[in-house]
Formats: C-alpha cells, structure tokens, sequence
C-alpha cells in the first residue's frame, strides 16, 4: 500500500473511501495475524492440550475474537474507554513466559482467573497511568521487552525441530532434515518478502511464509485435517471454560507483566498521534488506551482468551501509510472478530505442524528482543544503567536457565521465579527507583 496523502487522513475521525479503507484494513490483519494467535498455540501446548483438539481450537478462536472486540473498544470506544485512535489490539507476547508456567503447574483455570484479576487491575490504571509513567522509562520498558524475546526463542527453536513437548524432543524425528527443511522454508520465504516487496506484502511476510511452509509440510504428508473437517462454522462462547480459581503468586505475576503492557500501550497511542498527525497524545487518549487494555483483557479472560494489548507492528502502517484514521482499524477489528466465530478458521490454524509454526516465531520472537534492544538503544549507558541491565538480565534469565537454584520457593513463586519476565520486571523497577542517578 503506497503511501497516501498524509495532511487528509491525520485526523483520526477521517475515513478513505470505502474500497481503499477495507484494503488498509486488511493490511492491519494481515501484518499482526500470526503474532496474535501464536501465544494461544504456545500456553495451550504447555497446559497440556492435545494439538489440534477442541479446547486448543477454541483458545486460538478467542484470540482471534477478543483481538477484534478489543480493537473496536480502543477505536470505536466506550465513555472514557478507548482512545479512539488507530491502535490494533491483540493477544500479547509479553504475557506468555507467566503464562506458560502457571498453565504448566496450576493449569489453564488459574491461569485465565489471573488474567481477568489483572485486567480489571490494567483497567483501573487508566485513571493514574499519565502520573506514573515516569517509573517505566526506556531503561524499563526495554529490558523487559529485551527479556521477552530472549526467554521465548528457545520455544522457537524447539518447535522447528518437532515441537517443545518432552515426548516431542525425545523422539527420533526431532531435529529432523524434514523439520527444519520446512522451519527453513518459513524464515527464507518470510525474509524475501519482506525485503524485495513492499505496502502489504511486506507487512504480512510473516504470514505468507507461514503460508508457503504449510504447503511444503502438506505435500510432505506433515499435515492432518482431521480436525478441520470435525470443526463447526458457527462458534458457541463459554463462560470460564477452565473454571475459576484464585491464586495470589499467579496474580501477582500476571498484574506486574500488566503493568508494563500497559505503558507499553502509552508508548504506541504517543507513537501513533506522532506519526499519524505530528502531534504528542493527550491525557484523555493514553488513559482511554489504557482502561481499552484492561476491559479486553478481563473480558477475553472470561471466555478463555488471553490478555490484549496495542500491537506497535501496525503503529508502523500508520507511519507508512500517513493514515490516522480509526475507522480503518475498526474494520480490521470487525475482520479478527468474524475470523474468531469460524472454528473451521481456528482448526485450520491449529493444524499447522510445529516445524512450520517454529520457523514463524524464530523471526517475531527474535524481532521482540531486537525491539528491546532498539527501546535500549535510547538510554545512555553509565555505570547505573550498566549495572540495572546486568543484574536484571543475569537474575531474571538465570534463574529461568536454571530453575532448581530455586527449587525450594512455593510453587507459583518458583514458577514467576524462573518465568524470566517476572523477576527481570521486578528488579529493572525496583533498582531504577532506588539507585542514584549519575550525571
């Protein structure tokens, strides 16, 4: 998609004509599609659900679903809900590292309850979040984005060779010619795509290589459509599939990783407003993203989706394209949200092999880390600063590589322990509020 004439579309409330709207809609869908329903794909496989059966089909449907409902909170809006700005929300990366391990160890029911928990939490920080962003400057907001990326591309690496399960890695396939020849498929496709083409193509490389290493797996007999051919069209929503049970380590972890999602979301309504319309966010709009954050995640929690936040992939579409207007990402959320009703569309998803998903995430998990490093890239590097990055990285990442050192914690505090987010957050805040600056 060409770039349009910026100085018509900076306002947010202007909408292109129609055909031009759907295709920057589209756009929007295709450049964050992959990124959303991976995180589903990932917690479900460690809480144990059988690939490709129901309840995974239905988690990768919410995630399609709530991305949607959570867009239309943050461009359509609710009172002072949403930002009415073009941000695209979507499941987050940030989340999955505590998610994955209390699916692990307390299953999928205490998991989602913290996850409703901490969205009202995110919801309420709408009301003082433009008082406290001064806690979770780049210093912050980079090593933990940094951590993210770093703790999930083993998980990458696992899934190109046949998958992270412990039956899966010591099998005899794993690591296989044929896997990585399909993982491999996916990154050089991805790559030249983006690079050698331009507007949406570009935007969606990831998606078509996923595409073209799908097909190599389906003509290398990798592929069952079992699953697909069972599906319904027509999706039924349940209320708190898992059940609901509380846990106040789960909580805890879920509301910090929250936290910083929501001040992430700062970063893109003031990244957005920047590139849309040459102008800094107001109040009113960083709040409203932020109370948007909190209602889609709390709400996604209830029916079995994971915890929404702003997508900065498609902060930079506003960029490129110099459209501000929210009614083109409105139809993008509408777009995700039909998406989440076809089960058909999540059984197709959830029958991709793992090599295939695995040469996927390789790239956006190693982009996340690249995007900590580039946040990272704006602090002066002192002793201070030196010092945050290396005891939160060494602690947070070590304890993860390494979990027996804290064998003897109560369960959910060795698994937020050695879920490297978690403690990487705690000490990146703790330490920038207590060590002196340095001139």
């Amino acid at each position: 998609m060409s770039k349009v004439n910026s100085s018509v579309y900076s306002d947010a409330n202007v909408t292109p004509p129609m055909g031009q709207a759907l295709a920057l809609g589209l756009q929007h869908v295709l450049a964050m599609f992959a990124s959303n329903v991976t995180p589903s794909i990932i917690v479900a496989g460690a809480a144990g659900l059988a690939f490709g059966g129901e309840q995974q089909v239905y988690l990768i449907q919410m995630a399609m679903l709530f991305a949607g409902i959570a867009t239309l909170f943050q461009t359509v809006g609710i009172g002072p809900v949403g930002s009415r700005l073009p941000i695209m929300q979507g499941t987050s990366f940030a989340f999955v590292g505590v998610l994955a391990g209390i699916a692990a160890t307390q299953g999928l029911g205490v998991a989602l309850t913290s996850c409703i928990i901490a969205g009202v939490i995110h919801f309420a920080l709408g009301a003082v979040i433009v008082r406290i962003r001064s806690w979770f400057p780049p210093l912050v907001t980079g090593l933990v984005i940094l951590a993210i990326g770093l703790y999930l591309i083993p998980v990458g690496i696992k899934y190109a060779a046949g998958g992270a399960a412990d039956f899966q890695m010591s099998a005899d396939s794993f690591g296989s010619l044929q896997h990585w020849s399909v993982a491999l498929t996916v990154i050089i496709v991805a790559l030249v795509v983006k690079f050698k083409t331009s507007g949406t193509l570009s935007n969606a490389a990831i998606l078509i290589g996923l595409i073209a290493g799908y097909a190599l797996a389906y003509f290398m007999g990798m592929v069952n459509f079992g699953s697909v051919a069972k599906a319904s069209w027509i999706t039924g929503l349940q209320v708190m599939p898992f059940g609901f049970e509380f846990n106040l380590g789960a909580v805890i972890g879920v509301t910090l990783v929250s936290i910083v999602s929501a001040v992430e979301t700062v970063g893109d309504a003031s990244a957005t407003t920047k590139a849309g319309a040459n102008r800094e966010a107001t109040d009113e709009e960083i709040s409203g993203a932020t109370y948007a954050d909190g209602l889609g995640t709390a709400v996604a929690g209830v029916f079995g989706g994971l915890p929404n936040t702003s997508f900065s992939q498609n902060v930079g579409i506003v960029g490129m394209t110099g459209v501000m207007s929210r009614h083109v990402v409105t139809i993008a959320g509408v777009l995700m949200l039909l998406c989440g009703l076809l089960p058909k569309v999540g059984a197709t998803i959830a029958s991709m092999p793992f090599p295939v998903l695995g040469g996927g995430v390789i790239v956006m998990f190693g982009m996340v880390a690249s995007a900590g490093l580039n946040v990272l890239s704006e602090v002066k590097m002192n002793r201070r600063n030196m010092i945050i990055i290396a005891i939160s990285l060494a602690v947070g990442l070590g304890l993860n590589l390494v979990p027996n050192a804290v064998q003897h914690l109560p369960g959910i505090w060795k698994t937020l322990a050695t879920s490297a987010v978690a403690p990487t957050a705690f000490l990146a805040i703790l330490l920038n509020q207590i060590l002196p600056e340095e001139d």
